[in-house]
């Protein structure tokens, strides 16, 4: 069995049992199973607008199990964290990236729920393991899984019986997307590090010449150094 089988019973058993089966899928998408999980909103959205799964159950269901397997991987990464700062705390390029998550993570959150799909489960790890607040994970979380599940899903419910071309377009489109995403993260790091050395790296230090001056409750008389 390939990876297409593996999407295509899935979406003969949405068509059967309705919502239940969408929210399983879900479910193991967000815990890592190699499911292409948006064309299942894609086709969810078809599926609708035919009359064949209700709009309200579905969304809910949907998103009460993608978020549900998001939290279940958020807490794999935080039951994981001893471990990983045992082994890489101490280094600087870790502090720094747990500094940056901290400022920055919730863009990372809500962009890798509705945009960036594909790397949405190392993000929910990395925010595990660097003990990310989870109330802060969750909003961000149901805020970008909402709106995936009504974005893509309006998508396919707008185009009907052309869901499937519009869903590999998505997926292939998603693969490059990551690719630019990651190339330019890399070079915004190396000019960052170009312009600001790391830390223990040395830095030749200017010299200096020190002027003594004598102290004021000397007498000027005591201080004056006589001519030869």
């Amino acid at each position: 069995m390939n990876l297409s089988d593996l999407n295509n019973l899935p979406l003969s058993a949405i068509a059967a049992y309705c919502a239940a089966v969408l929210g399983l899928v879900f479910l193991l998408s967000a815990l890592g199973l190699p499911l292409q999980s948006t064309l299942f909103v894609v086709a969810a959205g078809a599926f609708i607008q035919q009359g064949v799964l209700n709009l309200y159950t579905t969304i809910g269901l949907s998103l009460v199990c993608v978020v549900l397997g998001d939290m279940l991987s958020y807490g794999m990464g935080r039951a994981l964290s001893r471990s990983m700062h045992a082994r890489y705390g101490q280094s600087a390029t870790w502090q720094r990236a747990e500094e940056y998550f901290a400022r920055r993570g919730g863009i990372a959150i809500l962009l890798t729920r509705c945009v960036l799909m594909p790397i949405a489960v190392p993000v929910n790890l990395v925010a595990g393991s660097s003990k990310y607040p989870v109330w802060r994970f969750a909003a961000y979380d149901v805020s970008g899984e909402l709106i995936w599940l009504l974005g893509y899903g309006a998508i396919g419910y707008l185009f009907g019986s052309q869901w499937e071309s519009i869903s590999a377009f998505i997926s292939t489109a998603s693969g490059p997307l990551v690719g630019l995403l990651i190339a330019g993260g890399g070079a915004y790091a190396l000019i960052r590090w170009q312009r600001h050395p790391a830390a223990g790296q040395l830095v030749p230090a200017q010299r200096s010449i020190r002027i003594s001056t004598p102290p004021r409750d000397i007498p000027e008389s005591v201080a004056r150094v006589p001519k030869e």
